[in-house]
């Protein structure tokens, strides 16, 4: 099972294994707070990317499939994740965004499951 969560939610048993998927670390947030298992910083969007979509607020269609591009390129790390899942049959990816439903662990956990 693979989920996602914002990073600065409390932390549950329920989450399983997790794994921050940003490229930064959160504003704020302490690594003893976060209880990240795994920072996957090179899985998340390139910096260019992330900026297009932040700053320039560009759409979620394009930034999807501009992401999904990316990740094509990142087999060996979805590979990594997809072996995660089944050592540990739960996986958290965590987020910083505010948005909730368009952010890189949703794209991410939507391939994750395709495959």
């Amino acid at each position: 099972m693979i989920q996602t969560k914002r990073v600065y939610e409390e932390a549950a048993k329920a989450d399983g294994f997790r794994v921050l998927v940003d490229r930064l670390w959160p504003r704020g947030l302490s690594k003893e707070k976060a209880h990240v298992d795994l920072w996957m910083k090179e899985i998340a969007p390139s910096d260019e990317l992330r900026q297009w979509f932040h700053h320039q607020k560009g759409s979620w269609n394009e930034f999807e499939k501009r992401y999904k591009a990316e990740l094509v390129k990142k087999e060996s790390l979805l590979n990594e994740l997809q072996g995660l899942v089944r050592e540990h049959r739960r996986v958290t990816l965590l987020f910083g965004s505010k948005n909730e439903k368009e952010n890189q662990a949703v794209v991410l956990a939507g391939m994750l499951e395709r495959r």
